[in-house]
């Protein structure tokens, strides 16, 4: 099946999810640690939580609407596999990689209790690689990318997600200096 309904609904799927997903690695980055909370911790954790469920939702509406328009040809298991794609296989794998990755930080965040902290915390770094892998899919396969709306927002979110970091090492660092 194909209609311009599907490839707009996939084109838009892709950049909001994004920008969802950056929201969701930048507050999972700001949220940790003591240093440098500005929001209570159950508000960040709470909103965090809901941005996680949404980019997974999202996520899932953007591999769906890929599979099932028929303009380019993705099959059902090149959205859950990584190699093998037809299609820009690089950049397929890439995604779908970043769709993989998320679903399996987000079942661990699931079973954290049973998981223990230590575990839950070595995949739940695996976010930084999805989110990269998505970046990078963004730039190779998405038709928006290039565009004057797409480029502002994978650039933005490229500096968000820097900055983020930054600003976390920082206060790491000011918080090894005053112990």
């Amino acid at each position: 099946m194909t209609s311009p309904l599907l490839w707009y609904l996939n084109r838009g799927t892709g950049l909001v999810l994004l920008a969802v997903f950056t929201l969701t690695v930048v507050l999972g980055v700001l949220s940790t640690g003591q240093g440098g909370r500005v929001w209570p911790r159950f508000a960040t954790q709470s909103t965090h939580r809901g941005l996680s469920l949404l980019t997974t939702l999202l996520l899932l509406a953007h591999a769906v609407t890929a599979v099932v328009d028929e303009f380019v040809d993705i099959r059902w298991w090149q959205a859950l596999l990584p190699f093998g794609g037809t299609y820009r296989p690089l950049y397929l794998g890439l995604g779908t990689l970043a769709l993989d990755l998320t679903l399996a930080v987000g079942a661990t965040s699931l079973l954290k209790q049973r998981l223990g902290e230590r575990a839950w915390r070595a995949v739940h770094l695996m976010s930084y690689l999805a989110w990269t892998a998505a970046v990078v899919h963004t730039l190779g396969i998405g038709t928006d990318a290039s565009t004057s709306l797409g480029r502002p927002v994978v650039l933005v979110c490229v500096g968000a997600l820097l900055a983020a970091v930054v600003l976390r090492l920082a206060i790491l660092q000011r918080a090894a200096r005053t112990t």
